[in-house]
């Protein structure tokens, strides 16, 4: 391939790499040695030659990860003989990095030897949706970045696209912002904790070369209380007590939204934050607004009064006015589906909705016509099942209990209740780590591998490569996707991903000997 992207050579040289010191042995009783004779006698793979599909202009892995969402192309063929070269080839470079992540997954170890079944093998892939994604909270608790980078390499093993960042909340303000530094001096946990610029730049540009945009939500205008500890002039019910009256929880405080000063502000600081993305989308959060906070707040009710204006009118005008920063730059605005559903507020027709309260939401943001993805608590959220996090509630348990386990993922539908017209609304969905009772000590073993099963429900769709349909019954059986999710889980083990196990190990070598039906 003439002029080849630096990115795709170091794509190249990683899977080579990996390949060489992988130890993954295949789970079957007696593991690789299972496979012995065969090995011995099997024949040899000489190359694996990548190319892109003739006329094509030949970007960045980067770059492609990073045009707008439609527009991306994901798609490659893999042929795979019993001998002599494998060809990997796609009409992107983008493609081709997805092709090398599935060449990767293929092989197995026995002795210092490589080998893989079945051959010859031909594979024709690309995703059912665009956008599969990862959401981080960094804010109820901090994430160094190496911890962040640890988990883009492992979502791009399993081709996940995006990575969306949500980055502050009313805990804490951690990312250095261009021209504001005091809201992370101020609203960091410490200077150890915080992401400077350099660190943006570096997370985003890892994100990229290996094929994952990096949307950043900036939460407004609730979640907001850590803007208050450099300008408290710009937050309303500041740690206001009870907080359970005036936030969803601690503590309580969010912009004065009728406060002209409040939205120029927060206008330019969405604009410093601009200069660092490379993304064509933008979060600006939306979710769970607290109405008597502003009720209470003498400064809103004082201009609320002067304008002869209502709370809702005010929150119409905050919302109109961010997203306009974000259209004046060309970036697709994300908001929270609550916003929409309970608010009514305004958006602009190419506005992306987050479906988060529940899956049933999803019909009615696709009858107002806009694309959305889904991030169902019902079904997605990694962080449900741990009990309450707030003292004095001995017998409490999490708001989204129970635990989503990785088969209640698996078995969400991204097209239910919608009719076949609204299909092309749905962009694709995320599964969000809230951050309560996360940290760098549990992040992986929390997240994965459950995160792999959004990568296949979003990259697979309804229908599975042999042609069944991924809602059937039996699907997580043994012998289904749980054989497939048992061998992600040891292959990022070998990578040094803590990854929690999903079974003992005699089930894994036996699939299906302890499904329910067994």
């Amino acid at each position: 391939m003439h002029s080849t992207p630096q990115d795709l050579l170091d794509a190249v040289a990683r899977s080579e790499s990996g390949l060489k010191s992988d130890s993954f042995e295949r789970l079957v009783v007696g593991r690789g040695s299972a496979d012995s004779t065969a090995v011995h006698r099997a024949l040899s793979l000489d190359a694996l030659v990548l190319s892109l599909d003739s006329g094509r202009l030949i970007r960045s892995v980067a770059d492609e990860a990073t045009v707008s969402i439609a527009s991306r192309s994901e798609s490659y063929t893999l042929s795979i003989p019993a001998r002599g070269q494998a060809r990997l080839v796609a009409n992107s470079t983008l493609g081709l990095f997805r092709g090398l992540a599935t060449f990767e997954q293929l092989w197995y170890t026995l002795d210092g030897d490589k080998y893989l079944l079945n051959a010859p093998i031909e594979i024709a892939d690309e995703p059912a949706f665009p956008y599969r994604s990862f959401s981080l909270d960094t804010a109820r608790n901090f994430y160094p970045v190496d911890d962040i980078l640890r988990t883009l390499d492992a979502m791009s093993w399993v081709k996940m696209s995006v990575l969306y960042w949500h980055v502050a909340d009313s805990q804490s303000f951690p990312l250095e912002v261009p021209g504001f530094p005091e809201l992370a001096a101020k609203g960091a946990y410490s200077k150890e904790e915080m992401y400077s610029v350099n660190d943006v730049e570096l997370i985003i540009q890892y994100a990229n070369t290996r094929g994952i945009d990096v949307v950043m939500e900036l939460d407004t205008p609730g979640h907001t209380t850590a803007v208050g500890f450099a300008h408290p002039e710009h937050v309303a019910c500041a740690g206001k007590s009870p907080w359970a009256k005036y936030a969803n929880e601690p503590p309580a405080g969010q912009l004065r939204i009728a406060s002209n000063a409040t939205v120029e502000f927060v206008k330019r600081v969405f604009q410093s934050v601009l200069t660092m993305m490379t993304s064509t989308m933008m979060s600006t959060g939306g979710d769970e607004v607290n109405l008597p906070c502003w009720e209470e707040d003498e400064e809103t009710i004082d201009v609320l009064n002067k304008r002869n204006i209502a709370i809702g009118e005010a929150l119409n005008e905050f919302v109109v006015a961010i997203q306009g920063v974000l259209k004046a730059n060309k970036i697709t605005p994300f908001i929270k589906g609550d916003m929409i559903l309970t608010h009514n507020v305004p958006v602009t027709n190419d506005t992306v909705a987050v479906v988060w309260q529940s899956s049933a939401d999803a019909a009615g943001i696709a009858e107002r016509g806009l694309r959305f993805i889904h991030q169902p608590s019902n079904y997605f959220y990694l962080d449900c099942g741990a009990g309450d996090w707030v003292g004095n509630n001995i017998l409490g348990n999490s708001w989204c209990d129970p635990f989503k386990t990785w088969q209640r993922a698996y078995s969400f539908d991204p097209y239910a209740n919608l009719t076949e017209a609204q299909f092309p609304l749905v962009l694709g969905g995320q599964m969000p780590l809230w951050s309560e009772q996360s940290s760098s000590e549990n992040l992986d073993s929390i997240v994965w591998p459950r995160l792999a099963v959004a990568a296949e429900v979003f990259w697979t769709g309804g229908t599975l490569p042999d042609g069944t349909s991924r809602l059937a019954n039996n699907v997580t059986g043994g012998r289904a996707a749980f054989s497939r999710l048992n061998e992600l889980r040891y292959r990022l083990v070998d990578r040094g991903v803590k990854a929690i196990a999903l079974q003992p190990k005699w089930c894994v070598l036996r699939p299906g000997e302890c499904d329910v039906d067994a």
